[in-house]
C-alpha cells in the first residue's frame, strides 16, 4: 500500500473545500469528481491505437505457476518507442493471475504492474499499482484470433455503457530473459484498473454478497442484457465472478463485468458451458437477469438497437481480424439485434426464462 505526504493530502482537502465554496458541491462531491476526472484521462487509455511494445521477462518461471493462490512477481521491462524516436524501458513487476486460463493455457495471463517513477510521463503513468494483461492462450494465430475477438468484446461493452473497462490493444514481442529469445509476438490487451473503473463512477470496489434488488436498477439491465448479447454466461454478481461491483456515493451498486473469453462471441476452444446451465455449446444464449415485464424491457432494448451500427463499427475497428471472424462475430451479434426486435422471441428468452431471485 502507497500513502500520500501530508502536505499532499492537506492541500488537496484546502483545494476541495476551496472549490466547494464557488460552487454547491461539497467537499467530499469536489473529492469525487476529482478523483472521476482523474481517471478518465488516464494515458493508457486515451487512444485506441495498437501500441507497439517489447516485454522482457522470466516467461519459462511464469509458466510454471499454476497456482491460482500464487501471485509471485518476477521482474521485468517494457521497451517502446518514444519521444525522438527514443526507446523508452520501463521496469515492471510480473505476475500470474486468472483461473481457467491459467490452469489450460500454456501462457499464463499476467498482471503488470509498473516503476512509478519511470513509468511517468509516458502512456503507463498511473495512479494504481499497475493493469492486468489478457494474453494468448496457444501460441498459434488462430489462437491469436480469440484475444482479438474478447478485445471486440470490450469494445462492444463500452458502446452498451460507460460502466465497462476500457481495454487498450497491443502487440507484444515477448523475449525471454534468460536466453534473451524471443519467446512469441501476439496481441494482449491491457485491461483498465479496478479502482479506475471505480473512481470514474464515484464510487469504490465492494467484495459482499449482492442481491438483483442490491443493484442499481438501470445498471443491472444494462449489464445482464450486454451478456446475453455477447452469449456470456461465465459470470455471478452474486459471487463476484468475473464481475467487480462498484459501490456509489449513496449506496447503488454497479455490476460491472469482464473476463469474455468463454462467451458465444469469443468461443474459445478450450471451455465448455457450466453443466448446470444445461447448454451444450458457448454460442448457446441464456438470459441470466432479473425478470422484467416486456413494458420495462422496451427501453434498454431500444437502447441496444441505437447501437447496432456503432457495434458494427467496432468490429470493421478491430485490426487483423480475419474475414472469417469478422463474418463470424457480425453473424453472431446480428442473431441478437434480430431475436430483440421479435416481440415473440424477447417474451420467451428475455421474460419466461429470467431469473426471479439470486444472481
Amino acid at each position: 500500500m502507497s500513502f500520500r505526504p501530508a502536505h499532499l493530502v492537506i492541500a488537496m482537502l484546502v483545494s476541495c473545500f476551496a472549490i466547494s465554496q464557488s460552487t454547491n458541491e461539497t467537499p467530499a462531491d469536489v473529492a469525487r469528481r476529482i478523483r472521476r476526472e482523474d481517471a478518465e484521462k488516464r494515458a493508457l487509455f486515451q487512444s485506441a491505437e495498437t501500441l507497439q511494445l517489447t516485454l522482457e521477462g522470466n516467461f519459462s518461471a511464469l509458466a510454471k505457476e499454476r497456482d491460482p493462490d500464487n501471485a509471485k512477481p518476477y521482474p521485468g521491462t517494457i521497451r517502446m518507442a518514444g519521444p525522438d524516436n527514443r526507446t523508452l524501458e520501463i521496469p515492471v513487476q510480473l505476475s500470474p493471475r486468472g483461473n481457467l486460463r491459467r490452469k489450460t493455457c500454456a501462457f499464463v495471463p499476467l498482471r503488470v504492474a509498473f516503476d512509478k517513477d519511470a513509468s511517468k510521463g509516458t502512456v503507463f503513468e498511473m495512479r494504481g499499482s499497475g493493469v492486468k494483461l489478457v494474453t494468448h492462450c496457444q501460441n498459434t494465430g488462430e489462437d491469436e484470433q480469440y484475444i482479438l475477438r474478447e478485445y471486440l468484446a470490450y469494445k462492444i461493452g463500452n458502446v452498451i455503457t460507460p460502466r465497462t473497462f476500457r481495454p487498450r490493444l497491443a502487440h507484444i514481442t515477448y523475449v525471454e530473459s534468460e536466453k534473451k529469445k524471443t519467446v512469441a509476438t501476439r496481441y494482449a490487451i491491457f485491461l483498465e484498473d479496478d479502482d479506475d473503473v471505480a473512481r470514474r463512477l464515484e464510487g469504490k470496489i465492494v467484495d459482499r454478497e449482492l442481491a438483483f434488488n442490491q443493484l442499481h436498477p438501470v445498471a443491472l439491465i444494462e449489464m445482464t442484457l450486454f451478456e446475453y448479447m455477447i452469449g456470456n454466461t461465465d459470470y455471478s454478481i452474486y459471487a463476484r465472478h468475473n464481475v467487480r461491483v462498484v459501490e456509489g456515493a449513496v449506496g447503488l451498486a454497479y455490476p460491472i463485468p469482464y473476463d469474455f473469453d468463454v462467451s458465444g462471441l469469443v468461443n474459445v476452444p478450450y471451455a465448455i458451458p457450466d453443466p448446470r446451465l444445461h447448454i451444450q455449446y458457448l454460442t448457446e444464449r441464456i438470459y441470466r437477469g432479473p425478470c422484467r415485464t416486456s413494458q420495462q424491457l422496451e427501453p434498454f432494448l431500444n437502447r441496444f438497437r441505437a447501437k447496432k451500427d456503432e457495434v458494427e463499427a467496432a468490429i470493421e475497428a478491430v485490426p487483423d481480424l480475419t474475414a472469417l471472424n469478422r463474418r463470424q462475430a457480425s453473424s453472431f451479434l446480428n442473431g441478437f439485434f434480430s431475436l430483440i426486435n421479435k416481440p415473440s422471441s424477447v417474451k420467451h428468452e428475455l421474460i419466461d426464462h429470467c431469473i426471479k431471485s439470486g444472481n
